[in-house]
């Protein structure tokens, strides 16, 4: 055991070591689309980036997972799975009474800012309204290494002995404890394949400091990507793209507004003759500042800025993070009046913009999804065991696949 758990320290250490790049562009990102601090709010100067970035999550919530009942199914393939009408009524009934459409959204912010974003399905105590809970984990709390993901999180003593009841705080954290049962501690939850250990991250022995094992049927942590490149484990998501241009878009909104402070207040010039005390000064409308007789007083000084280009600047670089951010495409959701012929255009546009985003959702948030829903259902009895792989097949009622089928271009159907 303790030679495993060492194993899985040293594989949490070379994935946080491969994931530190990443965190460096998320950082950034978050930087210029959802500031999280004073700081980084008040270097924000443009703010193109983030409406637009809040407008393409709002639209992959409308177009992938609407709030309505009727967005996923299962259709048998012949009569020998008669279970699969109970199975999808089930599934809807505890989705739609969960907390799954309000948090579904959090993770399509981190899927269009980092490119990648983790839903945490877990499953709620006997008895509760929904079976299912649902936590929109941040990327920076989430590393990936092959098969393996780890979860750092920190949470108050008190919370870790009632979550895990069997645990006995290793000897040099007892005390402590026992004084402050609100204090933080820091544990790593590893899930690799369908093993599950936590352990407290407070160095000293490793086993004392194991919190936790067992296994998984499915995996709770669901992690989506926009796109991927070969051979990397985190997607790229909008904002990343255009992350040089939204840095450039904010820092010329920055010189303009200097620019535009010295146009009001000005810039100016005094001979240092002894007489003028600049102290006393005040640059205000209707002011009277007096000079001695015979020197130049207080003179404007001119300045040699111009930033009229930058305006030219500034509209192609938003153009060019609008179109980024699919906003100049999507904004025609939003149209009142439009011809079926356009309509159809609209949709086969959209279709071409999403189409392998969705199918890349499809496969690694929608199919695991309904996977855990109907294992926790199966296993808590509300509905009969029923295999989806050999069963039934999945089928995806979003309104971007009622586009697609409308134009033909790609499956409403899973098969394997």
């Amino acid at each position: 055991m303790q030679n495993n758990i060492q194993n899985l320290q040293k594989l949490y250490r070379r994935a946080i070591d491969a994931r530190a790049p990443w965190v460096r562009r998320w950082d950034d990102a978050i930087k210029y689309t959802m500031p999280r601090d004073d700081a980084d709010a008040a270097a924000l100067f443009d703010a193109t980036a983030a409406d637009s970035a809040d407008n393409l999550a709002a639209a992959m919530y409308s177009l992938l997972t609407p709030p309505e009942s009727m967005w996923i199914d299962l259709v048998p393939e012949s009569e020998m799975s008669p279970d699969a009408a109970p199975a999808v009524a089930a599934l809807r009934a505890n989705l739609n009474d969960s907390n799954f459409y309000t948090t579904i959204h959090q993770c399509y912010m981190d899927l269009v800012i980092t490119g990648t974003a983790c839903l945490f399905m877990a499953e709620n105590p006997i008895g509760a309204v929904s079976a299912f809970s649902f936590t929109s984990i941040p990327m920076h709390d989430i590393a990936l290494i092959g098969d393996a993901i780890f979860h750092t999180t920190s949470m108050p003593a008190s919370e870790v002995l009632q979550r895990y009841p069997t645990w006995t705080p290793p000897a040099n954290l007892r005390e402590s404890i026992k004084n402050d049962p609100e204090m933080p501690l820091r544990l790593v939850q590893c899930l690799k394949g369908t093993e599950f250990v936590a352990w407290l991250d407070a160095g000293g022995d490793v086993e004392n400091n194991v919190v936790a094992t067992g296994t998984f049927e499915t995996n709770p942590y669901i992690i989506f990507r926009w796109a991927v490149s070969s051979g990397e484990m985190y997607g790229r998501g909008p904002v990343l793209r255009a992350l040089p241009d939204i840095k450039t878009a904010n820092k010329v909104v920055e010189l303009v507004l200097k620019n535009a402070t010295i146009a009001v207040s000005g810039i100016w010039q005094a001979d240092d003759d002894g007489v003028i005390n600049l102290n006393n000064i005040n640059l205000t409308p209707g002011a009277i500042i007096p000079k001695a007789v015979g020197s130049s007083g207080l003179t404007p000084l001119a300045s040699g800025a111009d930033f009229d280009v930058s305006q030219l600047i500034l509209k192609d670089l938003r153009e060019r993070i609008r179109h980024a951010m699919l906003a100049d495409r999507l904004g025609l959701l939003s149209e009142k009046e439009m011809t079926a012929t356009e309509i159809l255009a609209r949709n086969a546009d959209m279709v071409r913009i999403l189409g392998a985003t969705y199918g890349r959702l499809l496969h690694e948030f929608i199919r695991p999804l309904v996977d855990r829903g109907l294992q926790i259902l199966s296993r808590r009895g509300t509905i009969d065991r029923i295999k989806l792989h050999s069963d039934a097949e999945l089928k995806y009622l979003a309104p971007i696949v009622k586009m697609a089928a409308s134009e033909s271009m790609i499956s409403t159907n899973i098969e394997e």
